[in-house]
């Protein structure tokens, strides 16, 4: 077994003799799905001297790619909210997330969006305020001292890339790195935990450069340099802490080539102290049993290898739960059209099983949600996969998905974390023999094959354990659990607590995390309990029944106000012209909270310092936006990234963008002055109603300008006119979308309109720019008389409120990111209906359709529109629309005539805001 030794790569070499077994556990004999499955928990299977691969960690978060940018003005705009969800997901005794993983940005777009470079020049000094990533792990140190955090890249800096890409560039490489963690030292008192010096999702992992910077790592004695801004005393506890920073590798993807490399170099095995892969379950299975590649996770998690050692590996990237879990329940994918309640592939219950499978085929005891908290606007890339939805920081809407009490399963029933130096923790073991999964599937894993599925967890010294099991199929299933050689008292009663979908006639949260039995063993010590069907149950040990904590419910969403300030930007206010303003000098915004001194306070720190002065409500898709000064010392929004930054290695290639705003504005004015300080060029650009995409030609109308006073407008990507005003070094740009009509305006003279026959009619604004440092103020988005400023409640086409009748196909496994919460309902059959409840003067019907849908439309059981016919329209787009309804609480039903109809959603039209 694995042995509490901290060899040095030297010591490992030696140690090198013989490969154990590799602790493979076999499937439990073979049985009917009526035959109890037999789990026995044997305190000779806990391995107390295991403290890194067998250790239970809980779950991590990933912060990248802007998925948690808006984070930041929860904090500033929503306090009150903002600490609650820090609690949430960090505090408490058995905190669900232990360990904030940042991939450190690049201001280019390598998912679903950009985050800040901490250093775009080699002279620039680090600044980890700008990013999200390490302003949240500085927060969730507040409530978990014990947090652990770590770094890797994606991609790089130019000046780095510029580099690198000449064979050399390893200096550089650590100097953006050690500046960045000692900035971060500086600001929020605490040193990353871990640093992968590889690339995300490397195919080949660099194990010279990894060897490389674990030899400059532990030889680094200079942190008096003034760029660190480090005191006399900083510097001693820095230069301790730097150099015993753990080194991690390789977060591979579609390949495990690390594995082999750290069992068969004992340098490298020496060096690197977990081990990580994304999306998959499974361990490698190459060769003979005794080979480097067969099971060589396994191997390094048992420390059954040839160095006797056992190393921490982790599920270093997965997903959360896709959609809402409320909405999803309502689907119609289960056997005979059932639904599959919390259940079904990349359900809550998957990401359970995920959790599941990924440790009993590989002993991976750490999973890290990429994202766990989806804090960018919806429509990028892989939206909608996440535990935590927080979008909308002017209302403080959050949503905690019920997959948040799937994974506390695992987490309020045992001690997580990480062992100590001395094995004095108590972290509680997995248990290789007692933990199985046999469903199907390696990524969006498949339960409803009944196979038994479970994971055992048990205190170290054998005083108690916790059995997780999960039974994702439609069948109930009987586990028979037994305890050997264990010590847990004279009370041997074992409390069951479930997760599963209402009951009929119950509320949707009714039956999550809840104590539903209290059982004792038979007379041949088992304990016996048959789960149900699309459910999770921890059978535990311990006594939680009157644990305020397990008990406790999570917070309430709230109400998703539109976006409808007044002229500060800040203020809520639907009586006025404005929609939203931003002049980028924030004297409205007041102090902000930040947790600093590795989390032993808070400090009140300035709006723009609080953050890296980074804008508000921004969420960039490429580019630097940074909010500095002009020549008159003004502030103005700036994007930075120019020629000498531009980098070429970007997963999605797009010149500089940045997003703000609500989806559901539909007809206003949005104007923005621009200038152009770089002497070598420029490009400044302006659109509206975008909804979804990633590129500034995703905005549906816009217009961009150059230096040269040419300007072209765009309906998305296509040039719909172009012309010439005079040269000039700043201008006044707006767009006005009133209905089909847009119009462009270059300092107040229009310069074109367009009526679109197929018009695109909701969404948000975005400011653009090319590879040019380029400015941009005084943004003010304006109400327009006569036209419906926005919409007002969405409600989703799975949302229990809407009834359906007739044939209908309700999906929500492997949906689209495009359609909200990724859930359609389709129907080709003549006659099917469906019914919603609103309350305001009209209704959209929103999905991607060809046209081809017919439709008789009712008002509160009126006919108002006969063999109505609906518009061929891309995803998030209105295929219907009635309108002209009393203000006031109606029921609309929709009963399809002929041809095909796709819901995704329905958008509400008050008569707040603007007649």
């Amino acid at each position: 077994m694995g042995t509490q030794r901290r060899f040095g790569w030297g010591s490992v070499a030696a140690a090198a003799a013989m490969a154990l077994a590799a602790g493979v556990v076999n499937a439990p004999a073979a049985h009917t799905a009526e035959d109890p499955v037999e789990v026995i928990v044997d305190g000779n299977d806990v391995r107390a001297e295991n403290v890194n691969g067998l250790t239970y960690k809980g779950l991590g978060v990933l912060s990248c790619n802007s998925t948690t940018n808006l984070l930041m003005d929860y904090k500033a705009q929503q306090p009150d909210r903002y600490w609650q969800l820090i609690k949430v997901l960090f505090g408490g005794k058995n905190p669900l997330i232990n360990h904030v993983k940042i991939e450190m940005g690049t201001d280019t777009n390598t998912s679903t969006g950009s985050d800040p470079a901490t250093m775009r020049t080699p002279d620039e000094l680090a600044d980890s305020s700008r990013s999200p990533g390490f302003q949240l792990a500085a927060d969730a140190k507040t409530v978990n001292r014990n947090l652990k955090v770590s770094i890797l890249r994606w991609e790089m800096p130019e000046w780095v890339q510029n580099e690198w890409d000449k064979g050399t560039g390893t200096d550089e490489m650590y100097k953006w790195y050690k500046e960045t963690i000692l900035d971060a030292y500086e600001k929020y008192g605490y040193i990353v935990d871990y640093v992968n010096p590889d690339k995300n999702e490397t195919r080949t992992p660099d194990i010279s450069f990894i060897k490389w910077y674990k030899n400059a790592l532990v030889n680094d004695a200079e942190f008096a340099d003034p760029r660190y801004g480090l005191t006399p005393r900083q510097q001693k506890e820095a230069a301790k802490a730097y150099r015993d920073i753990k080194i991690t590798a390789s977060d591979e993807n579609t390949t495990k080539n690390i594995g082999p490399a750290l069992l068969t170099d004992a340098e490298l095995f020496g060096m690197v102290d977990a081990v990580g892969y994304h999306y998959t379950t499974d361990d490698r299975l190459d060769g003979t049993p005794d080979s480097a590649t067969y099971r060589p996770y396994t191997k390094l998690a048992t420390g059954e290898n040839t160095y006797g050692q056992d190393k921490e590996v982790w599920y270093s990237e997965g997903v959360g739960s896709f959609g809402y879990t409320e909405y999803r329940v309502n689907n119609t994918e289960g056997p005979n059209g059932a639904s599959t309640g919390i259940g079904g592939v990349q359900s809550a219950l998957d990401l359970a099983n995920r959790s599941v499978k990924s440790y009993a085929n590989s002993k991976r005891t750490h999973y890290i949600f990429q994202p766990a908290i989806g804090s960018f606007y919806e429509g990028a890339q892989y939206s909608h996969k996440e535990l935590v939805s927080a979008r909308d920081p002017w209302s403080g809407y959050l949503h905690y998905d019920a997959a948040l009490y799937v994974m506390q399963h695992f987490t309020q029933f045992a001690k997580t974390g990480w062992e100590n130096d001395t094995n004095t923790a108590g972290i509680w073991r997995t248990v290789p023999e007692a933990s199985y999964s046999g469903v199907s599937g390696t990524e969006n894993v498949d339960g409803s094959n009944g196979a038994p599925s479970y994971m055992t967890l048990a205190d170290p010294r054998k005083k108690d354990f916790s059995t997780v099991v999960v039974n994702d199929s439609d069948q109930p299933k009987t586990y028979r659990v037994k305890a050997e050689n264990m010590r847990l008292g004279s009370d041997p009663t074992m409390e069951v607590w479930e997760t599963r979908a209402a009951d009929a006639g119950q509320a949707y949260d009714a039956n999550f995390k809840h104590l539903a039995d209290q059982i004792r063993p038979g007379g041949d010590g088992s304990y016996t309990y048959t789960v149900k069907p699309r459910s999770i149950v921890t059978l535990t040990t311990l006594d939680k029944s009157r644990d305020k904590a397990t008990k406790q419910r999570l917070p309430k969403s709230g109400d998703r106000t539109v976006l409808d300030t007044d002229a500060t930007g800040k203020k809520h206010n639907t009586r006025d012209d404005v929609l939203y303003a931003d002049d980028f000098g924030y004297e409205e915004e007041g102090r902000v909270r930040v947790g600093a001194a590795d989390g032993a306070h808070k400090v009140s720190q300035p709006y723009l310092p609080s953050r890296g002065n980074q804008p508000r409500y921004m969420v960039d898709q490429t580019g630097a936006w940074e909010v500095g000064k002009n020549a008159g010392g003004d502030n103005v929004l700036y994007q930075y990234m120019d020629q000498s930054m531009k980098d070429t290695h970007a997963w999605n290639r797009h010149t500089p963008n940045t997003t703000v705003g609500d989806f559901r504005w539909e007809s206003y004015k949005a104007t923005v002055d621009v200038s152009f300080p770089d002497p070598a060029g420029g490009l400044a650009s302006l659109g509206v109603r975008q909804q979804k995409g990633m590129a500034i030609s995703d905005a549906a109308y816009n217009v961009r300008i150059r230096p040269d006073g040419s300007w072209t407008f765009y309906e998305y990507g296509t040039a719909i006119k172009s012309g010439t005003v005079a040269a000039s070094g700043t201008y006044r740009l707006a767009l006005e979308a009133k209905g089909a009509t847009v119009t462009a305006f270059v300092d107040g003279e229009a310069v074109a309109t367009y009526e679109d026959p197929t018009p695109q009619t909701q969404g948000r604004v975005k400011l653009g720019s090319d590879f040019y440092k380029t400015g941009f103020d005084n943004l003010k988005v304006e109400k327009i008389d006569g036209y419906t400023p926005y919409t007002g409640t969405q409600i989703d086409n799975m949302d229990g409120s809407v009834a359906y009748d007739g044939a209908w196909s309700r999906k929500a496994s492997l949906g689209d990111a495009m359609d909200w919460y990724r859930s359609t309902s389709t129907s080709t059959a003549a006659g099917a209906s469906f019914s919603v409840p609103f309350t305001g003067t009209g209704i959209d019907v929103i999905g991607g359709n060809d046209g081809s849908a017919v439709l008789d439309v009712y008002v509160d059981g009126k006919p108002v529109a006969v063999d109505a016919k609906t518009s061929a329209v891309d995803k998030r787009l209105a295929t219907y629309k009635l309108r002209g309804l009393p203000d006031g609480k109606h029921t609309a039903k929709f009963v399809l005539k002929s041809g095909k109809l796709v819901l995704d959603a329905f958008h509400v039209v008050t008569g707040e805001g603007r007649p």
